[in-house]
């Protein structure tokens, strides 16, 4: 039997609709992007405790992300365990799909009960779920921006990152952290 092709994650998708991302080559525009932010959220998924990011960890730079920027975490999958046990306790848990919907609602409070989010940042999530999440507000959820810090890039967001390598992606963390 032959063997089917697979098409890898990041390349599902690609993009529906008319609107495309706004690529953020540099991570100082990133990290001005979060600070102008005034409800923002990090929505962090199980492939951020799968992957390492030179010798750290990925869910390490998105915990420092959330403590420099003072973003609230939103824990999907089973994140909040590997969070607790680095010492940070997530501000909420979903699934991906329960947060999504939750986003879509104008008149949900979020995660803090402050209200809803203006800045939703995903890292960590699969990509092909990812795109579809993000596909979703960006369709039906004008009242947010999203954004994707992720080294495959996402169209569907409103910002994202463009595709970058294994070196890069860390150099561009690094930044990211250093400027925010």
């Amino acid at each position: 039997m032959a063997e089917v092709m697979r098409i890898p994650f990041f390349q599902v998708n690609v993009l529906t609709g008319t609107k495309g991302a706004k690529v953020i080559e540099d991570p100082k525009a990133c990290a001005e992007l979060i600070r102008k932010a005034k409800r923002p959220l990090l929505v962090i998924g199980a492939r951020a405790i799968e992957h390492f990011i030179g010798d750290k960890l990925h869910l390490e730079y998105c915990l420092a992300l959330a403590k420099k920027g003072g973003l609230p975490i939103c824990a999907t999958a089973h994140v909040k365990k590997k969070c607790l046990e680095l010492g940070t306790i997530p501000d909420s848990v979903y699934d991906i799909i329960e947060i999504i919907h939750h986003l879509k609602l104008q008149d949900w409070k979020g995660v803090r009960k402050e209200g809803n989010h203006d800045l939703v940042i995903f890292s960590g999530v699969r990509c092909d779920l990812g795109e579809q999440g993000l596909s979703t507000l960006k369709h039906f959820a004008p009242h947010l921006k999203t954004m994707a810090i992720c080294r495959h890039s996402h169209p569907n967001a409103d910002y994202a990152l463009p595709i970058l390598n294994a070196e890069k992606w860390k150099d561009y963390w690094n930044n990211l952290l250093k400027n925010l």
